[in-house]
């Protein structure tokens, strides 16, 4: 990889931190999807995210544990189907070739872009809490290994439209993150090694970079609009990538 290409993945990186810390979900649907749209398979794509995410959902995870915003109950509930999950999406990306599932994941980004649209116009669904917190987990780290990103969107998103508590919802969903971002990154890179690194290296850099500008667009734009511009990304990515499937 050159310089130029490098680059790229810092711009990827910058551009998923800054959604990340605008919206607290979204880094690895928004990096996921661009990486796909740069022409990597679907299984280096989700293990480059996934490995980059190891130390930004470490970072996340253990502050919210320090501020107690945790519930450790929820986060075994979650952690342990999720890892499993994980797995299990993780061994099936990689034994399917590439071109087969790609559009598949491009339908799968599609779908989360609409739920991120939906959930910007203020939709809930239902008030009522999550029974089967087990469950949730095993499907969000499923489609989270297969299509690269999902594991907030699918289980803050839930949870929270079900009337969950803010803080501890967020808290324990990030912090069951990282044990799934582990057992998906570990799986992907015991079957395709870790080739990946340059590009893993350019969206930390580009995270980095982009952390205290997230930071500082949390306090100054309105989450409901930066929730519609990156539904509409991904929406865009997706149908284009679709496109060009069908048209072949």
């Amino acid at each position: 990889m050159d310089w130029s290409q490098f680059l790229i993945f810092v711009g990827v990186g910058l551009l998923a931190q800054l959604v990340d810390g605008a919206l607290g979900m979204a880094y690895g649907v928004v990096s996921n999807a661009v990486l796909l749209a740069l022409g990597l398979p679907p299984a280096v794509a989700s293990a480059t995210v996934h490995t980059a995410e190891i130390f930004t959902t470490g970072v996340s995870g253990g502050a919210h544990a320090l501020f107690g915003n945790v519930d450790w109950k929820s986060f075994r509930r979650l952690a342990i189907p999720g890892v499993i999950g994980g797995v299990i999406g993780a061994w099936f990306l990689a034994s399917v070739p590439g071109d087969t599932i790609k559009p598949f994941v491009y339908a799968y980004l599609l779908i989360l872009g609409v739920v991120v649209l939906v959930r910007a116009a203020g939709k809930v669904v239902s008030h009522h809490r999550v029974r089967h917190k087990g469950v949730l987990g095993f499907v969000a780290g499923l489609l989270d290994a297969i299509g690269g990103g999902g594991w907030g969107p699918i289980a803050t998103s839930t949870l929270l439209a079900r009337g969950g508590a803010v803080r501890h919802t967020i808290g324990t969903v990030n912090a069951a993150e990282f044990v799934v971002t582990v057992a998906i990154s570990s799986t992907l890179i015991a079957h395709m090694g870790i080739q990946h690194w340059p590009i893993v290296l350019g969206l930390l850099t580009g995270g980095v970079i982009a952390a205290p500008l997230a930071a500082w667009l949390v306090r100054h734009l309105p989450p409901r609009y930066v929730m519609i511009a990156v539904g509409c990304l991904i929406i865009g990515i997706s149908l284009y990538q679709l496109g060009n499937y069908v048209l072949r």
